[in-house]
């Protein structure tokens, strides 16, 4: 029994607690299947069968189980399980009697467990450790060994239930679905120890040729190994948020290539706003592929055509000053005056119209 004790402690004692883990939030349930291994249980004899004991030999076997716990969110979960055992007898070693063994072990068992998830920064792998206590009923159901002569010499070693303390050590991995959230394959090992005492086995017949004695199972003989698959569904797993859409990055701004300065009536002299956006041209004028660029000044129609002609033309001296002033080369810009003609607003003649008095930037 102290195997037993020291096995669960070291199982509990090597759950994490510090390890970011993959969440189980609430609510889950489970299930499983797989093959089960037992170790060769060993039945001791009285004195007087004639040896001291026999070892019985199983056949691997067939183990189920089902669960529902609750996850803490932390990696932490809590969970009832109830499991289904079933194994045949393959042979009887230590007998002189027999040449052929039959029967069958069952188990039905309840366990508490406690077990731990890790995040191991894989989003398809999420192992997990674990450890429990229950109870194990198990079921010897005519375990024999059968004589040379239709019955003669059989040797019937045990034919009933038999309740008892049970601890299991739990090593998994769970596999989540994409596209289903909160569904996971999981594959999982299994030591399930029963601890059968000896007043527990002890007083069941033992029947022999010699006749009927009592049997004693050996307490440190039963255990199972198993290996299973199964599934677990956690409730209320919201699904993973949809990425983001990766908006493009926005388009530089188009730089402009036209650009407007407009003039007081009769004047050629430029205001604050007019010197900006002359600015804003000689700038641009770094920025794109140009060959030349084209400064026009018009007026409107409130003068003599002779007298706007030669207002035109000083206006686009003018702003072509200024472009000079702010490093444009001289021999890239060509200045002319167009009088009236042109007008952006059509009006009648006379009309003072402020969008006609312009100059037109233009880079080419």
């Amino acid at each position: 029994m102290r195997l037993r004790s020291a096995l669960l402690a070291a199982t509990i004692l090597a759950l994490p607690v510090a390890v970011q883990a993959q969440p189980v939030n609430g609510l889950y349930v489970g299930a499983g299947a797989g093959v089960n291994f037992i170790n060769d249980p060993y039945v001791r004899h009285s004195p007087g069968l004639g040896t001291s004991g026999v070892t019985q030999q199983f056949k691997p076997g067939f183990q189920g189980e089902a669960s529902a716990g609750y996850g803490l969110g932390n990696g932490l979960r809590f969970e009832l399980e109830g499991n289904y055992i079933d194994n045949n007898l393959h042979k009887t070693t230590g007998t002189t009697y027999p040449t052929r063994s039959g029967g069958t072990q069952e188990n039905y068992g309840v366990f508490a467990n406690a077990l731990f998830d890790f995040d191991v920064g894989l989003p398809y792998l999420f192992p997990y450790v674990g450890a429990g206590v229950g109870y194990e009923q198990t079921h010897w159901h005519a375990i024999k060994d059968f004589g040379n002569n239709a019955g003669v010499n059989t040797v019937t070693y045990g034919n009933g239930y038999y309740n008892n303390f049970a601890y299991q050590a739990i090593l998994g991995a769970a596999y989540p679905i994409p596209g289903v959230p909160g569904l996971s394959l999981t594959a999982e090992y299994r030591f399930v120890g029963v601890g059968i005492d000896d007043d527990s086995f002890a007083g069941k017949k033992v029947t022999t040729p010699g006749g009927t004695a009592k049997g004693n199972l050996d307490p440190t003989s039963d255990f199972n190994h198993s290996v299973m698959f199964g599934v677990r569904y956690a409730f209320g797993v919201a699904p993973a948020p949809a990425p983001a859409p990766v908006n493009p990055p926005a388009p530089p701004p188009t730089l402009a290539r036209t650009y407007l300065v407009f003039f007081d009536w009769d004047k050629s002299n430029l205001t604050d706003r007019a010197r900006q956006i002359i600015a804003e041209a000689a700038a641009a004028s770094t920025k794109v592929a140009v060959t030349r660029i084209e400064v026009n000044g018009y007026t409107d129609l409130s003068g003599t055509p002779q007298y706007n002609q030669g207002l035109s033309v000083r206006r686009a001296n003018a702003v072509m000053a200024e472009l000079i002033r702010l490093g444009v080369p001289r021999a890239s810009i060509v200045a002319k005056g167009f009088g009236e003609t042109h007008p952006l607003v059509p009006t009648a003649q006379g009309v003072r119209e402020p969008q006609n008095r312009r100059v037109e930037i233009i880079l080419k």
